[in-house]
């Protein structure tokens, strides 16, 4: 049984609203990786134990979420949980997860809580945590909210049915401050975006971009208001979906893959909503992007000579980078980026800083934070950036109440600005891909796959000898935030290998990656890949 019911972002399952015990709400969540409403509430009740924890004053919660059926339900059941036990609770209606970073500063809150599972299906739901910095919660905060839930879960807790309806009602509403204040947000936004990166008339005028260039927000919160906001802004935008659709049903950024491709047919022929309208336009022309359900993170469509691929979260930090001239960077990304493996941005300012990180992009926000500071400061914006290949992409937002000051969030609606704006001189730069190949081990037992397991040792000798024959240096690296991760990174002549197994932290699947320099030769490299992967296997998906 894991101590901490908390994944790489928060937690996630498929979602119930059958009535049960809270002990039967835990025993559901672990086996059978069901939400309830009665797992919401209890986790309410531990949130609020844990919040002198936290950094900040006072004792309020700001809540969101996204368009998920049941999350009404999970959204009193929380409520409840926070107000029976001390908490205030604001309610600012449907939102993105970037938004909900936007109100705890904006409110002064303690803490915000954004229900959503992100690109997950709508069948699911879940939490992400928010402290009073808009940073998303630690691994030894959410162990002590997943020890706290167990102890009151097992405890005799009556409530009034007169004190549960009352309750289960927030202290104040703020439906629609969502939309305004994020609009907003992404105007101010647009300014800095502009002073940093350029514009792209350029880019309108040489046929760079689309018209219309095709807008996929999965239904989710940005549907009815980001086309408007970009074609406010001179960029012929049109949005495929609407809010009758069902969320992420073959819808935004959730089903795309960073590298992935298709030819015009495969398009065509997709069950993907966005897929499906796309023209056929000149190879390197952009042709759409797409956001996930919860709005934190975004990819683009280029078209090729025979088809569309993904720009992803690695190829737009590279844009962003050379639009913004050769000044230093404060720059991390994902063990599985080819920019931090390539030391890509390195290459504009020596400089720069580059920090790689766990998967997720707390862990981007947490490595560019000032050491002992929560925010940076300056009356521009700093040039701090941190990316996920999967379109994460971590930028500094101007400060709702603090003049002068930058707090760190993902926002995929924030990162398409940004990136359209930086393509004119972006695309001047170079961006040099390396080689990436991705293994799953599925269903597989993850309990197994640990820094202590016999398994985990086998692995690392077997790997580290291989390399070693292959000719480079090979060392194991600890990456904050990944206990259980096994990274070897390997140097020789012709240039950098890394090696990755690590856990997901959502669904019950081990990953494998190996990247590789463009210039070095791939199988021998891919034998040591499968090797792994029948060991693992052997030892992680059998009963």
């Amino acid at each position: 049984m894991s101590a901490s019911f908390f994944g790489t972002d928060g937690i996630r399952g498929k979602t119930s609203t059958i009535i049960v015990d809270e002990e039967d709400a835990i025993a559901l969540l672990e086996d059978e990786r069901t939400l309830t409403p009665s797992f919401m509430r209890v986790l309410g009740e531990a949130l609020s134990h844990s919040q002198p924890a936290l950094p900040g004053e006072g004792r309020t919660v700001v809540i969101g979420w996204d368009r998920r059926p049941d999350n009404p339900a999970l959204v009193e059941a929380l409520t409840f949980g926070l107000r029976l036990t001390g908490s205030t609770v604001t309610h600012i209606g449907e939102c993105a997860t970037p938004t909900l970073h936007h109100a705890v500063l904006a409110f002064g809150a303690r803490m915000g809580c954004m229900i959503t599972a992100s690109h997950n299906p709508v069948t699911d739901s879940g939490i992400k945590v928010f402290d009073a910095h808009g940073y998303k919660s630690t691994p030894a905060f959410e162990l002590d909210v997943s020890r706290t839930l167990r102890q009151l879960a097992a405890e005799d807790r009556e409530v009034d049915n007169t004190d549960r309806l009352s309750l289960a009602q927030p202290d104040e509403v703020h439906d629609g401050w969502g939309q305004q204040a994020h609009v907003a947000w992404l105007n101010e936004r647009w300014t800095d975006f502009e002073q940093t990166f350029g514009g792209f008339e350029t880019t309108k005028a040489n046929g760079l971009l689309a018209r219309p260039f095709l807008l996929d927000c999965a239904g989710g919160f940005g549907t009815n208001w980001f086309s408007a906001l970009l074609n406010e802004h001179g960029l012929p935008c049109q949005e495929i979906g609407t809010f009758e659709a069902v969320l992420n049903d073959h819808r935004g950024a959730g089903d795309f893959s960073p590298t992935q491709t298709w030819t015009h047919a495969e398009a065509a022929a997709s069950p993907h909503a966005l897929l499906q309208r796309l023209k056929p336009g000149p190879a390197g022309q952009w042709v759409a992007a797409a956001l996930d359900g919860d709005g934190d993170r975004c990819l683009l469509i280029e078209a090729t000579d025979n088809g569309f691929k993904v720009v992803d979260g690695d190829a737009m930090a590279a844009l962003l980078v050379a639009a913004a001239g050769p000044r230093p960077w404060s720059f991390a990304a994902s063990i599985e980026s080819d920019v931090a493996l390539m030391a890509h941005v390195k290459s504009f300012h020596p400089e720069t800083i580059t920090i790689e990180t766990a998967v997720g992009d707390r862990w981007l926000s947490f490595a560019l934070r000032p050491s002992g500071e929560a925010l940076l400061h300056g009356t521009s914006m700093p040039l701090v950036l941190g990316i996920e290949d999967s379109g994460h992409v971590v930028l500094p937002a101007p400060h709702p109440v603090t003049q002068d000051a930058w707090s760190f969030v993902g926002d995929g609606a924030a990162t398409l600005c940004a990136v359209l704006l930086s393509a004119d001189r972006g695309r001047q730069a170079e961006f040099q891909r390396g080689w990436k190949r991705r293994e799953t081990v599925a269903p597989s037992h993850r309990e197994r796959w640990h820094e202590h397991a016999e398994v985990f040792s086998n692995v690392s000798s077997m790997v580290v000898k291989r390399l070693n024959d292959l000719g480079l240096d090979s060392t194991i690296r600890r990456v904050e935030g990944e206990a259980n991760l096994l990274l070897i990174h390997a140097e020789g002549a012709e240039g950098v290998a890394s090696f990755g197994v690590r856990n997901s932290g959502t669904q019950a699947k081990t990953n494998l990656s190996l990247r590789l320099s463009p210039n070095m030769k791939s199988d021998s490299f891919e034998d040591v890949l499968h090797e792994v992967k029948a060991v693992l296997d052997d030892v992680l998906t059998k009963d």
